[in-house]
């Protein structure tokens, strides 16, 4: 749909949300923590290497008109909180995060969805 992805660049959900990207013709951005690019996954087509360690987590929250959130961990409730303090959309994953004002979506699919109407 002409997207761009953006982010964090390393593995696991990272790479998989850039391996997705990547399968629907999308453009990927990986926003890396450390100083390498070699350390970023293998479907990112532009990597950012930041040396910021976890501030990172802001950048990639900025970049995008909308945030998917996938996942419980800390980084992510970060992005969140960034992403929501910027007036982004925040569209988190079910069984993640559940926070006022962030909307919830039972499938991969559901959760683009709601993102893409932040398109402008």
């Amino acid at each position: 749909r002409g997207c761009t992805v953006v982010t964090g660049g390393l593995g696991e959900v990272m790479a998989a949300a850039a391996r997705g990207a990547k399968s629907a013709g999308g453009t990927t951005i990986g926003i890396l923590p450390g100083e390498t690019r070699a350390d970023a996954n293998e479907w990112i087509d532009h990597v950012v290497v930041t040396g910021i360690g976890h501030a990172r987590n802001l950048a990639v929250a900025a970049s995008g008109d909308a945030v998917i959130a996938v996942g419980g961990s800390w980084g992510t409730l970060a992005e969140i909180g960034f992403a929501s303090r910027l007036g982004r959309r925040v569209v988190v994953l079910e069984p993640g995060w559940e926070l006022e004002g962030v909307e919830r979506a039972g499938t991969p699919a559901e959760a683009v969805e709601l993102a893409l109407r932040s398109r402008p």
